[in-house]
């Protein structure tokens, strides 16, 4: 009975993401706790937590929390639940919504106001001290306002994790959690701006006539090659820094776990031949800097299949994309591409990556399969084939997570009043990302950090400040303006 449980279980890849409660009213037979722990095994779930709520001489009230692989899989195991004799759930709670419940964000005044002097020195007339003196000293205003610490994350909401074009308001909780990312990871204050737009003129200008409240600009969730142009226009009409993160911070914690990953198979990166899946924005600021950071032998594939600068085919932005690649010239899918590859990194589409075709890359090869939820090719079965593995995914090994990354990079930027991002900074917060590895700790499974790795963001912040030009202290006094 224990191997079948067991090997349902591996099968369901249970996950956090669809965990949830029921409130089961049973019998008071000793016996049903361990039943119910059994049948949502069985059923392919895993129990976390099992509590009796409540007791009377007839009936105990249970609550029952488990998780399941997805919103069809959560079902089944309380269907699974009911069949047992005396047993029924009374109320099922998704723990995720309930997580959402009025938001996951909160604004806090960072001062009290306990009577009239706090009232006065915070708001008016002291503020009006601070104003004046902010007018004459515009410089200073970072110091002595939240602009200092605080990033917009902006979306139109085209190109949400997985989910597609499902606009602004459906956005704003990948928003939320993005902002409490910042504040948990580097106590930066974000607030989501969801812009009810799709024009690119329209995205910018509204960016640009809120920015004088903030100290940087993260892109998010916004649909190629629309963010391409955003991020230009606005990184020409800014002086505070524009950061896509879906392309840069993806492309700063994959070349930080690739730089490992080659560690592992004693190979360089100049050396390296790799194959990206994908040429939208995370694949292109993938090739970016994997060039900038000295790799050579790149291909690119997409839906035209292998990306050629011969091919007039292209749209524009595969095109550049051509011109800057595929240095043998091949033309033809993704397999012929694969051919005595020692790299796969995906940020394409789900199950596109055959398994049997990874046996055809070199004999040690590296394969990062990182759509998210479904990434391109079974995880298990990569595993069974290749070298080193890496996903998007949280329930295994060497997780690219793009956490590492963002808070990490916008704290060194605003910690040292930078103006713009450059890639010497992306290069650098890579780095940063990789050395946390140690020689003794490194491993074919262990080739990139935990999200929750102590210093982790304080680490690459000091990658990023380090690259930027020590300008001359200047400001006002604390005492304000004459």
């Amino acid at each position: 009975m224990w191997g079948v449980t067991e090997s349902i279980q591996r099968a369901r890849a249970t996950t956090a993401s669809y965990s949830i409660t029921m409130r089961i009213h049973a019998g008071t037979d000793p016996a049903v706790i361990g039943a119910l722990a059994v049948k949502v095994a069985e059923s392919g779930g895993i129990t976390t937590a099992l509590d009796i709520v409540d007791s009377h001489p007839d009936r105990l009230v249970i609550d029952l929390t488990c998780s399941a692989s997805n919103a069809e899989h959560s079902t089944e195991v309380v269907d699974a639940v009911e069949t047992l004799e005396g047993v029924r759930v009374h109320k099922v709670s998704d723990r995720v919504f309930l997580m959402h419940l009025g938001g996951k964000i909160s604004v806090e005044s960072k001062v009290n106001l306990r009577n009239r002097q706090d009232l006065a020195m915070a708001y008016t007339p002291g503020v009006g001290r601070v104003s004046q003196a902010l007018f004459e000293h515009p410089e200073d205003v970072p110091r002595l306002t939240i602009k200092g610490n605080s990033v917009a994350v902006v979306t139109d909401g085209s190109a949400v994790l997985g989910l597609g074009n499902i606009g602004p308001m459906a956005a704003l909780p990948v928003m939320e959690g993005k902002a409490a990312l910042f504040k948990r990871f580097a106590d930066i204050d974000a607030w989501p701006i969801c812009i009810d737009t799709t024009d690119v003129d329209e995205i910018v200008r509204t960016v640009e006539l809120i920015a004088p409240g903030f100290g940087g600009i993260n892109l998010e969730d916004i649909a190629a090659p629309r963010c391409f142009e955003v991020e230009a226009k606005l990184r020409e009409r800014l002086s505070i820094p524009v950061f896509h993160d879906d392309q840069h911070g993806t492309a700063i914690v994959v070349l930080a776990a690739l730089k490992n990953a080659l560690r592992c198979i004693d190979k360089k990166l100049p050396d390296a031949r790799i194959v990206v899946s994908g040429g939208g924005a995370a694949g292109s600021a993938i090739v970016q800097l994997l060039l900038a950071a000295g790799a050579v032998d790149v291909t690119v594939s997409d839906r035209p299949g292998l990306l050629n600068k011969d091919d007039e085919s292209l749209t524009p932005a595969w095109r550049e994309l051509a011109g800057k690649t595929n240095p043998r010239g091949l033309t033809g899918t993704l397999r012929d591409g694969l051919q005595g590859a020692d790299v796969f990194i995906g940020v394409s589409a789900p199950r596109i990556l055959h398994p049997e075709w990874i046996d055809e890359m070199a004999d040690q090869r590296i394969v990062f399969a990182l759509a998210n939820p479904d990434p391109e090719v079974d995880i298990y079965e990569a595993t069974q084939r290749a070298t080193v593995v890496a996903s998007g995914r949280s329930d295994y090994p060497n997780q690219i997570n793009n956490v590492l990354a963002f808070p990490g990079v916008f704290r060194g930027l605003l910690d040292a009043r930078a103006t713009d991002v450059t890639t010497e900074m992306l290069i650098k917060a890579a780095d940063a990302i990789a050395s946390v590895v140690t020689d003794e700790q490194l491993n074919p499974n262990y080739i990139i950090p935990s999200v929750f790795q102590p210093d982790m963001s304080k680490t690459v912040a000091k990658a990023i400040v380090d690259c930027v030009p020590k300008a001359p202290a200047k400001s006002i006094p604390m005492t304000g303006a004459n």
